[in-house]
């Protein structure tokens, strides 16, 4: 594959072309290793589904978003899966830890000064549901808990 200059490494040729078909609205899934991407995305009306083996959604992330804007009229710019209840109780929080840096890479990204990017959090069998009507899921290779996040395309 012949290399483009300032394209991250992280983004293959198919999630590049992924990046350039989508528009205003349109919604990405980053789906940690564990996530049920295949059975998502099977189906009439159901998201294509991408690879990304090996990568981490935090290694993802700024590289898509470095392409990518977010949504700034959407009511959220990210949505995340919720922990389980048993797992809320152990850490005081129904956010896992990576949605803090999550956020912290959309605001760098984004540029943001003024507000902050809005981070939804969905129940987990609410976010799979929901995941069947985006536009696309991309599997990626991370191992951390409650690493999934979905994405709203904005404008350039």
């Amino acid at each position: 594959m012949g290399r483009l200059k300032g394209i991250p490494d992280a983004l293959s040729p198919d999630i590049l072309h992924l990046l350039a078909v989508t528009g205003h609205g349109d919604q990405i899934v980053l789906a940690d290793m564990n996530f049920p991407t295949h059975s998502l995305c099977m189906g009439e009306g159901r998201p294509k589904e991408y690879r990304a083996d090996g990568v981490s959604i935090s290694t993802l992330l700024p590289a898509i978003l470095q392409l990518m804007p977010l949504d700034w009229y959407h009511k959220w710019q990210m949505a995340v899966m919720e922990m389980t209840p048993e797992d809320q109780k152990k850490s005081g929080s129904n956010l896992a830890p990576v949605v803090e840096i999550y956020r912290d890479v959309a605001n760098k990204c984004e540029g943001v000064t003024d507000k902050s990017v809005i981070i939804q959090p969905i129940e987990r069998f609410a976010f799979y549901e929901y995941c069947k009507s985006t536009f696309a899921i991309i599997q990626t290779g991370d191992t951390t808990p409650y690493a999934n996040v979905i994405l709203t395309r904005g404008v350039c």
